[in-house]
């Protein structure tokens, strides 16, 4: 079932085309339906999320190192957040395997 979901998410992010922020979140929600499979994709969503708030802030005709450094900060507060929520000592932290 899962699989069907991120197929027609992707299907969205074509369809999204001449849209960077449709695109963008279409993505961004394919990669988090993504982490079922593969726990490396969690990152994605962060990633296409922030790039899509660049986009909707700055729109598509300004420079890429503009719309990088809006999605830098807008990771950076997704970061802030983490770790206002964070546990130190955490007794039970996650363990994932990144195969990198």
């Amino acid at each position: 079932q899962a699989k069907a979901v991120i197929l027609e998410c992707h299907a969205a992010a074509r369809e999204a085309e001449g849209n960077s922020v449709a695109q963008a979140a279409a993505r961004a929600i394919g990669q988090c339906a993504s982490t079922i499979h593969s726990a490396r994709h969690c990152v994605g969503p962060a990633l296409y999320g922030a790039l899509a708030v660049a986009y909707d802030t700055l729109g598509t005709k300004v420079p890429w190192e503009q719309l990088e450094q809006c999605a830098a900060d807008e990771c950076g507060r997704m970061l802030d957040a983490l770790r206002a929520v964070s546990v130190d000592n955490e007794p039970n932290p996650a363990k994932v395997d990144w195969k990198c």
